[in-house]
């Protein structure tokens, strides 16, 4: 069995050609499984070789808009195409509060159309089926997959003013994959992330960019992030094998710029395989290079 990871978003709220959203596709043997979808994620699965129909879930890491935008296309363009491939709902796993709120609501400005489209197919309406946690300070397991092979594992981490937010550690055949979504650098991802194989973390340019940002409103953005510097400090500690960066602040737009990245996480101390993260970026987890 092999494990794969492709980045189906590596872009943050303002757009920048060529990222999409936010988000991580992991697929290991028929278990496919999403985290997070943020504009453009139901287009990049394709890109990938798959479709929303084929996942087994959908996993978000907290409400704020670029990683949810595309929650609701996902969900439709699953449930539009059951004519072809009757899957089911959608699975969603997220923790209780703001996010569980979100997915509750998103197709309500669909109603019109989802009318629509059922009193003139005579299909029934789309549905999820949606599974929710409380998000604490220590791994717990919320999902499995049916065959037992694929399991996730969540903890809250630090995004302050954000609640309720969190990481997940995806645990395969083949080893364990780490997936951070929005947070500074923190304890409680270090711990889900020890020894992990491949860490999909957020990195933003805050030592690098400090006395650029200061006093404006970047300072106080770039403060609830992971500084690449502090980020390349932790995931060697943690003794990740591959770290590979997202959610890029800001978006590099040159070769220079995305090397940038990686000198930062050297200057903290990694010394593992480095990723820069670009859409649709195709990772095997336990590859040797």
């Amino acid at each position: 069995m092999t494990t794969e990871v492709i980045l189906t978003g590596t872009g943050v709220p303002h757009p920048s050609p060529g990222r999409a959203g936010a988000g991580t596709f992991v697929r290991s043997g028929d278990v496919q499984i999403q985290f997070d979808a943020g504009r453009a994620t139901a287009l990049r699965l394709v890109d990938a070789g798959t479709h929303p129909t084929q996942l087994a879930a959908l996993f978000l890491t907290h409400h704020h808009s670029d990683h949810v935008q595309d929650v609701a296309d996902v969900t439709m363009s699953r449930w539009l195409h059951q004519q072809v491939s009757a899957t089911g709902p959608l699975v969603i796993v997220c923790p209780e509060g703001p996010t569980e709120r979100f997915v509750r609501r998103m197709l309500e400005p669909y109603e019109d159309d989802i009318a629509a489209r059922t009193g003139h197919t005579g299909a029934p309406p789309p549905q999820f089926e949606l599974i929710t946690f409380s998000a604490g300070g220590d791994p717990s397991e919320v999902w499995r997959s049916e065959d037992g092979t694929v399991s996730v594992d969540a903890v809250a981490v630090h995004h302050e003013p954000v609640q309720a937010a969190v990481a997940y550690r995806i645990r395969t055949p083949d080893g364990i994959v780490v997936v951070s979504g929005d947070t500074r650098v923190c304890d409680e991802v270090a711990l889900l992330a020890a020894e992990a194989d491949v860490l999909v973390h957020e990195a933003c340019r805050t030592t690098a960019l400090a006395a650029a940002i200061a006093g404006t409103v970047f300072e106080t953005i770039f403060s609830y992030h992971a500084d690449t510097v502090a980020l390349g400090s932790m995931a060697e500690q943690a003794g990740v094998r591959h770290l590979v960066l997202t959610h890029l602040i800001p978006a590099p737009n040159s070769e220079d710029a995305v090397k940038e990245f990686e000198s930062d996480v050297r200057q903290g101390g990694y010394r593992g395989r480095v990723t820069v993260g670009a859409d649709l970026a195709h990772i095997i987890v336990g590859e040797e290079v």
